[in-house]
């Protein structure tokens, strides 16, 4: 497939040969000239050695030295090759991925670091975009075994109970996210958030004390009850199946008012009076949930470009992968460097090589 620059060589020598007139010249040349800035791309090839290790680190995230290794845990390839034909080094595509959820920033911005024209670099990430949902999404978006099984529900009950929960049988903690978006062209009122008074997209994300992401669900319009969310998410059917301890005793999870009492998903008492006993449980149970907004926060902060609305377009970009993706991501940078969250309840997350086993 021809590049813009290569059929617009074409046709200056079609016009100089005398194959095309005036009028069919300006009608072609229109219409193969690229709608995007011209940015000049005389700028040294991407080469990770060359970085300085605290440039990486403001740039992508991560470490220096660990980018090879989260390379090689989320089994990036060789070689990235984009539809068009484009293709880059798998560690240069991670690191398109990496610095374009750090920050807000423009393809544009981008061109001095990888030497790329701007539709290259858009469709590089966007390739290396998908590969990351195509093969690790399953990890988040159904149920875990590896995080889940039996005997590591039992841990995480042992460390929420040792800060104080009243359950001595939680394991984790369930709620919803908004997340804004663009306010779209078309069907506003399905995305828009009554509540938080924004366009936006809702996520269910299950969290655990090792500071890991252990299910997420979404997206879904913005509008979506919590309640609504659980259903369609199907995650009650998978607590009824795998949610017991070693000994066959249920375990469950801890979410707010707005979720129904069932043996493996309690909430708070909600009546208007409640005893001191009530408002006891309220009050250990408050104190450990509050490390799921952690979590959150912690997915915004290291990739910015998921709080910047303005440039999430649902009409124009997959957005819908982005949280996901970005939500594996920081996964991995639990595994490698913890959260505030294990740190809180003292609990080593895994290994890298052993969550994307």
């Amino acid at each position: 497939m021809a590049s813009f620059k290569d059929t617009r060589d074409a046709l200056l020598i079609s016009y100089d040969d005398g194959d095309i007139d005036d009028d069919e010249f300006l009608l072609l040349w229109e219409q193969f000239t690229s709608k995007n800035p011209s940015f000049p791309c005389d700028y040294e090839p991407f080469d990770l050695d060359t970085i300085d290790p605290s440039e990486c680190k403001a740039e992508f995230r991560v470490e220096k030295n660990d980018i090879h290794m989260l390379a090689d845990a989320l089994d990036i390839p060789d070689v990235f090759t984009c539809p068009q034909r484009s293709i880059c080094n798998g560690i240069e595509g991670l690191c398109c991925v990496l610095k374009r959820f750090a920050y807000p920033t423009r393809y544009s911005d981008m061109i001095p670091r990888f030497a790329k024209p701007v539709p290259v670099l858009s469709m590089i990430t966007n390739t290396v975009i998908d590969y990351l949902y195509d093969t690790h999404a399953h990890r988040i978006t159904q149920w875990n075994n590896f995080l889940l099984n039996n005997q590591m529900l039992e841990q995480y009950a042992d460390s929420i109970a040792q800060k104080g929960s009243a359950l001595d049988n939680c394991f984790g903690f369930i709620d919803g996210t908004v997340r804004p978006i663009c306010r779209p062209g078309e069907n506003q009122r399905i995305v828009y958030n009554g509540h938080k008074r924004v366009h936006a997209l809702k996520y269910q994300s299950v969290t655990l004390p090792s500071g890991m992401i252990a299910h997420l669900c979404g997206p879904f319009e913005g509008k979506k009850h919590d309640a609504g969310m659980l259903r369609e998410s199907q995650l009650l059917n998978d607590l009824q199946r795998h949610a017991f301890s070693t000994t066959g005793n249920p375990m469950c999870l801890y979410g707010d008012p707005a979720y129904p009492l069932r043996v493996h998903l309690l909430a708070p008492y909600k009546h208007a009076r409640l005893t001191p006993q009530e408002q006891a449980f309220n009050t250990s149970m408050s104190t450990v949930r509050e490390s799921v907004e952690w979590l959150f926060g912690d997915i915004v902060e290291y990739f910015k470009f998921l709080d910047f609305k303005k440039n999430l377009k649902i009409q124009l970009s997959s957005i819908g992968k982005y949280y996901i993706v970005a939500a594996i991501l920081r996964n991995a940078l639990t595994c490698l460097y913890g959260n505030q969250t294990s740190q809180f309840f003292d609990f080593e997350p895994p290994m890298l090589h052993e969550y994307f086993n």
